[in-house]
């Protein structure tokens, strides 16, 4: 899995390299994203069909494709941070999954700008390059910092998750927003977000991240408490001081909005 986001970061960097030069063009840096987008992915596929060619593959921009394993699938996000890419912003990433009889038991999730690999195995732990990862021991709102996602245009319930930001910006030390959902989640696990939330998201997005976040010592939910993130699109990890507060504040903005 390193090997195969190693290998395609490697083309994202060049492509990322040329993004300033086609912000001139309305049409030229969408359309040049979409392919730098398309190539990763393609060379993900290659590289990990290589090491297992039985399984099947879940793939942001491709779709669903069955293996014959039928136990396993890897669960692939080629560039996520699209918006960070297009604008010359360097914080975008690579993610990869496996999900083995419907349980995540492996993520990778590569930040080539920086050259930072954060790798979680089910009963291993969770690593940034060689360093083991914990969450933040924080045990207070007060002092800490967390991550979101922010709706915009038509995607989202617009008003149900500012009445849910407003009730975090009120309680906590601070709120950031940096447009990579499985990022944010490498963040959370790494301690240097002390939590994050957000709504409708997809698998790829968060598969390699919740893994993360739970070898980290974190906890991983729906905001409701009662269904699976992966699932439904809605979550919020932290440690496990802060996890029962921050998602009764996100609840209580949501009712509000309701």
């Amino acid at each position: 899995m390193t090997g195969a986001a190693l290998k395609a970061a490697r083309g994202l960097i060049r492509d990322f390299g040329e993004v300033e030069q086609l912000q001139v063009s309305r049409k030229g840096p969408a359309d040049f994203v979409s392919t730098a987008d398309h190539k990763a992915e393609k060379t993900l596929r290659a590289e990990l069909s290589r090491a297992r060619p039985a399984f099947g593959f879940l793939m942001e921009e491709s779709g669903a494709t069955p293996g014959s394993d039928e136990k396993h699938r890897w669960i692939v996000d080629p560039l996520d941070g699209t918006t960070n890419f297009l604008h010359g912003i360097p914080h975008f990433c690579i993610s990869i999954a496996l999900e083995r009889e419907g349980e995540i038991v492996a993520g990778v999730i590569y930040e080539p700008t920086r050259d930072e690999m954060f790798w979680a195995e089910k009963g291993v732990g969770a690593y940034m390059n060689d360093r083991r990862l914990r969450v933040s021991g924080r045990s207070k709102l007060e002092d800490a910092v967390i991550g979101t996602g922010i709706p915009f245009r038509e995607r989202g319930h617009h008003e149900s998750y500012l009445q849910s930001l407003s009730q975090v910006m009120a309680t906590t030390a601070g709120v950031r927003r940096m447009g990579s959902a499985a990022l944010d989640l490498a963040y959370v696990a790494a301690g240097r977000y002390d939590g994050y939330w957000e709504f409708g998201l997809s698998i790829w997005d968060i598969a390699a991240g919740v893994l993360l976040v739970r070898e980290a010592g974190g906890k991983v939910a729906e905001p409701s408490g009662t269904g699976d993130p992966l699932l439904t699109g809605d979550i919020v990890a932290s440690n496990m001081q802060i996890h029962e507060s921050l998602a009764a504040l996100i609840r209580k903005g949501s009712r509000r909005a309701a």
